[in-house]
């Protein structure tokens, strides 16, 4: 069985500046708005980065599980891990084995989804989902939560794949280990020490709570092909989008939506 890293989930509290920040500096484009999402109060926005996927969503009312993570997290930030397998009922089997809640568990025809409770796994939601039908195990194949034509909004002049995803947390190799045994993958180390699991096409990383914000999904390394145009952009949007929607860390490095982005 393999499993990729398919969709990252950012929340915020307004849609808007999130997503215009998101066009304009890292040159992506809305794919879908996904009409569903309403019934949790939410409203959302997908883009495609190469064949993977970014997804905002923010509250429409009060009292939703987004504002209250929101609420938890102190603003916007990242919200899910959300990866693609091959073979869903195995997956499903080994969380039934471990006890491991689910708080949102279907299946839609052309598509499962398993999104495990967060006190199950701790540092972020986790979601597991499998795309089934004609494509459905190709790499640039359909996406059920990235609407029918996810590849009218690809857009590859900057930015073409998301190649990790950074979980920040108190005891970070304690939910390593328990993200390790969730997804029976090996732990290995980064160069620099952290605890690492690494996916057919990603890693995810795992390091300690550093920018006095509460465990959670806190970076993304975004793979670019022009890094230049991104930082640039990104000088722009500082001026031109709402306090804090943008903000240039160094030369590699990015806040955008309340998350840590690395230009690899």
């Amino acid at each position: 069985m393999w499993l990729r890293l398919r969709q990252i989930a950012l929340v915020a509290e307004q849609l808007a500046p999130v997503e215009q920040a998101l066009i304009d500096v890292l040159g992506v484009a809305v794919c879908y708005r996904d009409p569903a999402v309403a019934t949790f109060g939410l409203e959302n926005a997908l883009f495609p980065v190469g064949n993977q996927f970014l997804e905002v969503v923010a509250p429409t009312r009060p009292g939703t599980a987004g504002g209250r993570y929101l609420d938890r997290r102190g603003g916007d930030g990242g919200y899910m891990v959300i990866c693609q397998t091959d073979d869903h009922p195995p997956r499903r089997q080994r969380l039934a084995d471990l006890g491991v809640r689910t708080v949102y568990d279907r299946d839609l025809g052309d598509y499962s989804l398993m999104q495990m409770h967060p006190k199950d796994t701790g540092g972020s939601f986790l979601e597991i989902d499998a795309q089934l039908g004609p494509g459905g195990l190709e790499v640039d194949g359909p996406w059920h939560p990235a609407g029918p034509d996810w590849k009218a909004g690809q857009r590859l002049e900057r930015v073409t794949g998301i190649s990790a995803a950074e979980i920040q947390a108190d005891d970070p190799v304690a939910v390593a280990e328990r993200w390790s045994q969730l997804v029976e993958i090996a732990l290995t180390r980064t160069a620099t020490g952290e605890p690492e699991l690494k996916l057919a096409n990603a890693a995810l990383r795992f390091v300690p709570c550093s920018d006095g914000r509460p465990e959670g999904l806190g970076g993304i390394d975004v793979v670019c092909v022009d890094r230049h145009a991104v930082l640039d952009a990104a000088h722009r949007a500082q001026g031109a989008l709402p306090r804090g929607a943008v903000k240039i860390i160094d030369k590699h490095q990015i806040l955008l939506g309340g998350v840590r982005i690395h230009l690899v």
